[in-house]
C-alpha cells in the first residue's frame, strides 16, 4: 500500500508539472463576436475539417475510422457530430479513413455517418447503426470504428443484433484477445494463492496501476511506449516486493488467519481506488492519443495495438510457464505451492519463494494493465476492479493455485464473455462469469486441474 500511495504522489506531481505546458496545437477559444457570427451564418458552412485532433485538460476528441468492405480505410466520407447547445461538425475521413472532431464541453454527442458520401457499392453493414450516442469528456478520446459492406445493411435494431458466422468469428477472436490479457493477471493471483492460500482482493488495482502509469508515462510525459511498458513492469514488480516485505511477511510471522489477511486485501483494494481517483480523477484516460489503426487478417479487423498486445502477452505467457517447469526456483515455486511444510524440511526458502511469488504477480498485473489500456483504447481508477470477477473466475475455472490452470480458464472465460456479446447488449456479457462461477462451485469446486480434496 505505501508503494502505491508513494506512486501515485510521484504521478501526480509529474502530471501537474507536465501539464503547465500549453497544449501543442490547441484550438483557441471562439471570441463573442466569433461566436455571435456564427450563430447567425446557416449550420456547417465552414468545409468539412479532415485535421486531426489532439486532447488537452480544455479540450476532447470524438474520432473514428472508416473501412470498406475489403477492411481498407475509405477516404471522402462525411460524419456529423452534433451536441449541447446547438453543437454541429462535420469531419470528412482522410487517406487513412480517419476522422476526427473537437469538443470542448464535455458530454453527449450524437455521431452520423452522411451515406449519401460513401463509396459507391458500399454501405453500413448495418443501416440503423449510422447514428450513435457517444459520451465526450475533455482531455479525453472517444473512438467509434464503422464497418462497410458491399451488401446493403439492414434497416431494423432487431437484425442488427442476428448471430452470423462472421459476427461470431469477430467476437472469438475478441474473446481469444481478452482470455490472454486476463490470464497475464490470472496467473500471478493463482501464484499468489498456491503458494499463501490468499485469495487476494487487491489484485486488480495492479493491473489499475499498471494502466495508469503507463498514461503517465506515455502520455503525459511523451515516453516511448515500449520503454514505458517495460518500466511500468519494473516498477509494478517492486510494489509487489516492497507490499509483502512491509505487510504479509510480518503478518504471516504473526501467523494472522488466512480471513483476515483476506479482510486487509480487500481494505487495501479500497483504498488503493480511491488514492487513483485522488491523484488521477475518475474520467478514463488514454494511454496513446490518436485513432488506432486496424488490421484485417483471416476475416477478423482488430487494432494494431490488439495484435501487438496479443503476441506479447502470449510471449510472456510461454516464459513464465517455461520458467516454472524447467527452472530451479519454478520447481521449488511449484513445490511451495504444493506443500509449503515439506517444501520447508526440504530446505527450501519459503519466505523468499512468497516473497518472488508476489513480485512476479505484481509485475505481470502491471503489464496486463499496459495491455488493456492500449487495447481498450481508456483506463479509468476502476479499470481493475471490473475485471476481478473475470480474474476469480478463471482461476476458479482453471483450479485455485495452478498457474497453467488460470492460463486455461482465463482463455475459457475471455472467450464465453465476448461470445454472450451476440446475444446479450454491452457489459451484461461479464455477468456470463458470474454464471460460470457459481456452475464451477456447484459441479466441479476444484476446477479443471485441480485436486478434489476430502474436508472434514
Amino acid at each position: 500500500m505505501l508503494a502505491v500511495l508513494v506512486a501515485a504522489f510521484l504521478a501526480t506531481f509529474l502530471i501537474d508539472w507536465a501539464v503547465t505546458l500549453p497544449a501543442v496545437g490547441a484550438t483557441p477559444a471562439p471570441t463573442a463576436s466569433a461566436s455571435a457570427s456564427a450563430s447567425s451564418a446557416p449550420a456547417d458552412t465552414a468545409p468539412a475539417s479532415t485535421q486531426p485532433c489532439t486532447v488537452s485538460p480544455t479540450n476532447g476528441c470524438i474520432q473514428g475510422t472508416i473501412t470498406d468492405s475489403d477492411r481498407e480505410p475509405v477516404e471522402g466520407v462525411d460524419v456529423d457530430v452534433t451536441g449541447p447547445d446547438g453543437f454541429s461538425r462535420t469531419a470528412t475521413t482522410a487517406d487513412t479513413g480517419r476522422w476526427s472532431v473537437s469538443v470542448t464541453q464535455a458530454g453527449s454527442y450524437t455521431v452520423s455517418v452522411d451515406q449519401s458520401t460513401l463509396p459507391k457499392g458500399q454501405y453500413l453493414t448495418n443501416a440503423a447503426d449510422a447514428k450513435r450516442k457517444v459520451t465526450a469528456n475533455l482531455n479525453q478520446n472517444v473512438g467509434q470504428i464503422f464497418q462497410l459492406s458491399d451488401q446493403r445493411g439492414v434497416t431494423t435494431t432487431d437484425d442488427a443484433t442476428s448471430v452470423t458466422p462472421q459476427r461470431a468469428w469477430q467476437q472469438f477472436a475478441s474473446g481469444i484477445r481478452l482470455g490472454l490479457l486476463i490470464a497475464l493477471a490470472s496467473v500471478g493471483l493463482s501464484l499468489i494463492y498456491g503458494t499463501t492460500g490468499l485469495s487476494s482482493f487487491s489484485h486488480g488495482e495492479q493491473v489499475t496501476l499498471g494502466g495508469l502509469l503507463a498514461y503517465l508515462f506515455a502520455n503525459q510525459l511523451g515516453w516511448n511506449i515500449w520503454l514505458t511498458g517495460v518500466v511500468v513492469t519494473l516498477l509494478c514488480a517492486a510494489t509487489g516486493y516492497l507490499q509483502d516485505a512491509a505487510i504479509w511477511r510480518p503478518l504471516r510471522r504473526k501467523r494472522i488467519s488466512l480471513t483476515q489477511l483476506m479482510i486487509v486485501t480487500i481494505g487495501l483494494s479500497i483504498a488503493a481506488q480511491y488514492a487513483f481517483q485522488y491523484f488521477f480523477g475518475a474520467s478514463t484516460v488514454r494511454i496513446q492519443q490518436g485513432n488506432p489503426e486496424t488490421i484485417a487478417f483471416a476475416g477478423v479487423t482488430l487494432t494494431v495495438q490488439s495484435y501487438v498486445a496479443m503476441a506479447i502477452a502470449l510471449v510472456v505467457l510461454v516464459a513464465t510457464g517455461l520458467f516454472l517447469a524447467k527452472t530451479r526456483f519454478g520447481r521449488a515455486t511449484r513445490a511451495v505451492s504444493d506443500n509449503p511444510a515439506l517444501a520447508s524440511a526440504s530446505g527450501i526458502d519459503v519466505d523468499r519463494v512468497i516473497r518472488f511469488v508476489w513480485t512476479l504477480a505484481a509485475g505481470l498485473a502491471g503489464l496486463s494493465g499496459v495491455m488493456l489500456g492500449l487495447v481498450l483504447n481508456g483506463v479509468n481508477w476502476q479499470t481493475g476492479l471490473q475485471l476481478l470477477l473475470l480474474m476469480f473466475a478463471s482461476v476458479t475455472l482453471g483450479g485455485l493455485g495452478t498457474a497453467y490452470g488460470a492460463l486455461v480458464g482465463s482463455m475459457i472465460i475471455g472467450i464465453v464473455v465476448e461470445l454472450t456479446n451476440l446475444v446479450l447488449p454491452g457489459d451484461f456479457k461479464y455477468a456470463t462469469a458470474l454464471v460460470i462461477l457459481i456452475l464451477i462451485l456447484l459441479f466441479r469446486p476444484q476446477g479443471i486441474f485441480g485436486r478434489a480434496e476430502r474436508i472434514g
